[in-house]
């Protein structure tokens, strides 16, 4: 149904960034920006620091800007659309993020590690990913029903996958994980996030001078043996793809889980055709969209769906909205794992689409039917409105869900 917009709120009117999720609705994206995707897919945003940017809900804005290289990742460039957040720009990406930063610094660093994504690294990466899963469902099944997935299975084998790929000691991993909480948080303060990005290079620092002394022949052995790469170069790119390879997969198996169970008939679907499995993940890539929204700017003026946007504008991208387009997904709200979502922008598009997404698929692809083939009768073990969501984290998912099953 089409909304005039009312008289109250003419067309230029700046709208704020609804973040605010419906009750009941947990992955459903806040209420609102559909309406305003319907209405204005590039709309006039008024930033909680002042700023006059704009806001892209419909998906063939969205995916314009994140392959346009007029528009700038640089951190210090944007203005945040997150309310309650840190006043004005933040500080420059530290060395090694390459999420804030743009070309040519960020081609030379991606070249490098693409060429690391190897079909034979994944391949071998694929048969630990099958063994992981397998020790950790059987830890599952000798405890007995009861337990939160998200201890039990979902955090610990994206963290044994990432630390098999860079040559990262397990032992260690408690120590880079409360790292990569803070800096995944919303509500950590400027300091905060500092202060984890340091504690970070310092363990970083340590494994690359252990992998220069003796390189593995892990992703960080290679890069130490090959490359040219600066030891902070080295720390900073093993802290990057340490903290974006564990928050994310960790969510997308427990929210995905959460999605399945609680949609009628998904988990049966998948039970009872495992070769589903592949297309289900980008499904739920589509349709929960973890990674929700994302900034760049102007680094000129440019013409967008009928409007211009100046240099020095901010535009926030909200991904979730995008891959809820109607116009690109028909049926949008609805959680279909035989649907054909390719194009969806869940790992996000153009020159920073998602580095590690061959690894993710891997991970989601093997771990959720062997999940939920192991445990016919998975379901949860509290009421869906009683699981805690992660409202204000820049990933989006569950802080815990419990689960229980009929024991054999």
């Amino acid at each position: 149904m089409h909304h005039e917009p009312s008289p109250h709120a003419p067309a230029d009117e700046p709208v704020t960034l609804p973040t605010q999720r419906a009750a009941g609705c947990p992955f459903d994206p806040p209420a609102g920006l559909a309406e305003l995707r319907e209405e204005r897919p590039l709309a006039r945003m008024r930033y909680p620091d002042g700023h006059l940017g704009w806001l892209a809900t419909g998906y063939s804005a969205v995916r314009s800007v994140l392959a346009d290289p007029r528009f700038s990742s640089r951190y210090e460039l944007l203005h945040l659309p997150f309310p309650g957040g840190p006043e004005g720009p933040p500080p420059p990406a530290v060395v090694g993020d390459m999420t804030g930063m743009d070309a040519p610094e960020h081609t030379r660093l991606r070249r490098l590690l693409a060429g690391k994504f190897t079909v034979r690294r994944m391949r071998r990466l694929t048969e630990r990913v099958e063994e992981i899963t397998a020790e950790h469902l059987d830890a599952m099944e000798r405890r007995g029903p009861g337990v939160d997935l998200v201890e039990a299975f979902a955090r610990p084998l994206p963290a044994l996958v990432i630390c098999e790929l860079l040559g990262v000691p397990y032992a260690d991993r408690e120590r880079f994980q409360g790292h990569a909480h803070a800096l995944m948080s919303r509500e950590s303060t400027p300091e905060e996030v500092m202060a984890a990005y340091a504690g970070l290079q310092e363990y970083m620092a340590e494994l690359v001078a252990a992998q220069r002394a003796a390189p593995s022949d892990d992703l960080l052995g290679d890069l130490a043996r090959d490359s040219d790469l600066s030891d902070d170069e080295l720390a900073g790119l093993g802290g990057f793809l340490l903290a974006a390879g564990l928050d994310t997969t960790a969510n997308m198996l427990a929210h995905g889980t959460f999605a399945l169970l609680t949609t009628p008939g998904r988990a049966d679907a998948l039970r009872a055709d495992p070769e589903l499995a592949p297309r289900a993940v980008e499904e739920l890539m589509r349709y929960l969209t973890i990674a929700h929204t994302t900034v760049r700017s102007a680094l000129e003026d440019v013409e967008l769906e009928g409007r211009t946007i100046r240099a020095g504008d901010s535009v926030t991208l909200s991904l979730e909205a995008a891959n809820r387009d109607p116009g690109r997904f028909p049926d949008p709200d609805v959680l279909d794992p035989h649907r054909t979502a390719t194009g969806h922008l869940g790992f996000g598009h153009g020159i920073h689409q998602c580095l590690g997404q061959q690894l993710a698929r891997v991970e989601l692809t093997v771990a959720l039917p062997a999940l939920l083939g192991r445990f016919p009768t998975l379901r949860l073990a509290v009421p869906a409105e009683d699981i805690p969501l992660r409202t204000h984290m820049n990933i989006y998912g569950v802080h815990r869900l419990p689960v229980t099953w009929d024991e054999v």
